[in-house]
Formats: C-alpha cells, sequence, structure tokens
C-alpha cells in the first residue's frame, strides 16, 4: 500500500472522535465501511483487541473436527514453509473468525503473541475491528489491511492479506486463510498467493470427499479415518418445507416436527425439558408424553445413520455442535455482515412450521435480513434479495431498486416492470 494510503488513515485516525458519523472519504472504502462496523460494536479502538475463545484442549480437540484440518497439509506446503524464515506468519481461521492454527517465522510469532495473534484468539471484525481475517469472513471476499487502516492502533505495525475458503459442495464459508506481517504481507503476488493456496486447499478437499464416499472395501483404512473431518454436521432449515439433516456426509431428509425439535435442540445447548419443548415446538396446548414419543422417534430416524448426534435426555441435549444455516445467518447479520447473510440465506426458516419458537426465529431472521439490505442500499444485494420469493411483494424494497439503480443499468427495466405489475395486482386487491 502507498505511503499516502497509510497517511490518510492515520489522519483519519486522530480525528475519529470527531467523525464518527462522517469518516475522512480518502479512507479506502472498504477500510471505511469496516470502521463505521467496528464503531457499532467497539467505540473505542484501542478496546478492539483480540480475545481467547479455547483452551488448549478445547482448541486441540475443535481442529480436529474441522474439515479445514484435512486441507492444512495443502497449507503447509503452499504458505507454512516459504512462510518460516520470510517473516511473515500463515493464519488459519474458522469462519466466525477465530484462529485455528498460526505458524511461520518464529521471531514474528513471539511479537504477535502480544497483540493475542494466536491459535485459539477470536479474530472476528465485532471483536477485534478491522483486520484482514474479520474483514475477509464479513465481506466474503478477499481482503488485505495495511498498517494504520486497522481499526485497534495496536494493530498499526503490521499488514495482512486474508482470503475465504468455501466449501466445495454447498459454497459456504468454512474459515478463512491470512498472511501477516510488514509491508511484504499486502504485496500484490501475496494476495495471488494466498488465493492460489485456497483454491487448491478447496480442491483438494472436493478429492477427499470423492475418495470418502467410495465402499470401505475399496479405499484404504486412511482415508476411512478421515471421513469425519470432512463434514461438519449440519441442519438446513432456510426456504425448506422439510428439514435436512447432514451427519458425516449422509444427507437425511426430516419431518417438519423433527426440524422443529433438531432446531430447537440445536439453538439450546445446554438442553430443554420435555415442559419446555412442548411450550417451544407446539402451536397447541400438548402433553409431556407427546413430546417424548416424538423425541423417540427422532432418536430412531438419527440412530439409523451413524448414532453420532442421537439427543440425550433429562434434559434432552445434543451431543455435539450442530451448524444450523439459519444461525449462521443470524451471527452474520449481528456482526453487520449482511452480505454473507444475504449468500447463504435460501428462504424463510420452516415456512410450513407454526412452532412458536421456530416462527419468532423466522420473523426476527427475515426482518433483521430486509432491514441490513435496505440500509445498505447496495444496488447488487438489493437485487440479491429482490430475488427472494418473500420480496416479491415489497413494494418498498422494489422502488428502493429503481432509486439506486444506474438509469443506464439493464436491470433497472426489470425493475420499473415489477412495480408496474405491483400496482396493478396490489391496487387491484
Amino acid at each position: 500500500m502507498s505511503r499516502m494510503v497509510q497517511q490518510r488513515a492515520f489522519a483519519a485516525h486522530e480525528s475519529l472522535e470527531d467523525k464518527r458519523e462522517n469518516l475522512d472519504r480518502n479512507l479506502r472504502t472498504v477500510v471505511r465501511d469496516s470502521w463505521l462496523r467496528s464503531l457499532q460494536h467497539l467505540p473505542d479502538p484501542a478496546g478492539a483487541r483480540a480475545r481467547l475463545s479455547y483452551s488448549d484442549a478445547d482448541l486441540e480437540a475443535y481442529r480436529r473436527s474441522h474439515p479445514l484440518a484435512a486441507v492444512m497439509p495443502v497449507i503447509q506446503k503452499l504458505l507454512v514453509q516459504p512462510s518460516m524464515d520470510s517473516g511473515l506468519l500463515v493464519a488459519v481461521g474458522d469462519e466466525n473468525g477465530r484462529l485455528l492454527w498460526v505458524d511461520g517465522d518464529r521471531s514474528l510469532r513471539r511479537r504477535a503473541e502480544g497483540m493475542l495473534f494466536v491459535a485459539g484468539a477470536d479474530w472476528s471484525e465485532s471483536i477485534a475491528g478491522t483486520s484482514a481475517p474479520g474483514t475477509a469472513l464479513v465481506l466474503g471476499e478477499s481482503v488485505q489491511i495495511a498498517g494504520a487502516e486497522h481499526f485497534n492502533p495496536q494493530v498499526h505495525p503490521w499488514s495482512c492479506t486474508a482470503v475465504p475458503l468455501h466449501d466445495p459442495d454447498s459454497g459456504t464459508v468454512l474459515g478463512v486463510v491470512d498472511i501477516t506481517g510488514g509491508a511484504e504481507a499486502v504485496a500484490v503476488h501475496t494476495l495471488s498467493l494466498v488465493e492460489a493456496t485456497v483454491a487448491a486447499a478447496e480442491a483438494q478437499l472436493s478429492v477427499h470427499r470423492l475418495r470418502s464416499r467410495i465402499p470401505k472395501n475399496s479405499r484404504s483404512s486412511v482415508n476411512g479415518a478421515a471421513r469425519t473431518e470432512l463434514y461438519r454436521d449440519t441442519l438446513q432449515v432456510l426456504g425448506v418445507d422439510h428439514g435436512r439433516v447432514n451427519v458425516n456426509g449422509h444427507s437425511i431428509d426430516l419431518t417438519v416436527r423433527h426440524a422443529e425439535l433438531l432446531l430447537l435442540l440445536a439453538l439450546n445447548p445446554d438442553g430443554l425439558s420435555a415442559e419446555q419443548l412442548a411450550a417451544m415446538a407446539y402451536p397447541e396446548e400438548a402433553s409431556v408424553t407427546t413430546v417424548r414419543a416424538e423425541m423417540l422417534r427422532l432418536r430412531k430416524v438419527l440412530a439409523q445413520n451413524g448414532g453420532s448426534l442421537v439427543p440425550r435426555s433429562r434434559p434432552y441435549r445434543l451431543p455435539k455442535e450442530l451448524v444450523v444455516d439459519a444461525v449462521q445467518v443470524l451471527n452474520y447479520l449481528e456482526r453487520g455482515a449482511h452480505r454473507m447473510a444475504l449468500g447463504i440465506y435460501r428462504g424463510p426458516v420452516l415456512p410450513r412450521s407454526q412452532a412458536p419458537a421456530i416462527v419468532r426465529l423466522r420473523n426476527e431472521i427475515s426482518t433483521l435480513l430486509r432491514d441490513a439490505v435496505m440500509n445498505d442500499a447496495a444496488p447488487d444485494a438489493l437485487l440479491k434479495y429482490l430475488q427472494l420469493p418473500e420480496a416479491e411483494f415489497d413494494s418498498e424494497a422494489w422502488r428502493l431498486a429503481l432509486k439506486v439503480l444506474p438509469p443506464r443499468s439493464p436491470k433497472r427495466a426489470y425493475a420499473v416492470a415489477h412495480v408496474e405489475w405491483l400496482d396493478e395486482e396490489l391496487g387491484a386487491g
């Protein structure tokens, strides 16, 4: 990054107290937008400090179960080994901005410990402010942050380049790969190198998964043992009438009731009693006996597919983490990452469900997503939102699109036609 970029960033920091609502327009757009998001969570830039999320034991267990563990040999070969004596650090984090691995130049690692740039630390934008790993996860794209462009003054001596790593099957973000150091960390060729490494890692994960689907008697025990590292147990409830749970690479279609119960357990990791489930899952009064019978059926369904997700009882709770697409969307929205949220949003939570707790969650996510897109008013995000079925009759959103689309945009004619159609339909109604 040029000296002028740094001078402008330093000047913006000096006047930050007086210009929270009108940050220096000379800042790069990606940096300015990130500072504004950071200010929503962190009024004082000096307080934008990373924090530890895992103990050593918990971190090791989490790393072993994460799909990124399967591609670390690729990242080690392409990035970590060349960086050992080059004054650079390589960090790999999960989709929430928590660093899982930090390696590279030994002396630099010791220096980085002073700002808690270590494995197990949370470097998400809402916790640590503007940084390449956290901001790349908010935007879902490659980001370079140089020196004083960091929100926290403690990080000004550092520069970094980060690239999100996507799941090759679903396209959702699995994590982020970052290079941190001096000016070399934001060179043009550094960005190309990290992007190439991420592409190689995603391709390798696809190969691993293809091999894992080969019958057991046709593959080595090594591939079989690595199977559970290639996937995260997930629950899909967005835009689907029936939920779908994915366990160790196997997909199981669920009834609406079973999807409701599994979602409620995922939302409440400490567990729920039968009485609590009855109140949250049934719109009408339901007996504890009814809940227990339905939970018994759900446990049988899950037991037929490996049993690793079979709920425990007294209270009812899941034996391990279940990643829920709706929760991911909600987390992104709470961190100000509405583009990431929009990227994985497929429609309302279990549209047919009448369960009180599910209805509340569905309305909350739908409202927060709409508000975020409308407040941003960026044409690309707004047009993507308007493709959702729930936006078909949203006259206000369609009219906003007419205001923000350039006059010569080819998509403007489509928006005009839709607004005219809405006027006819709503007028006739």
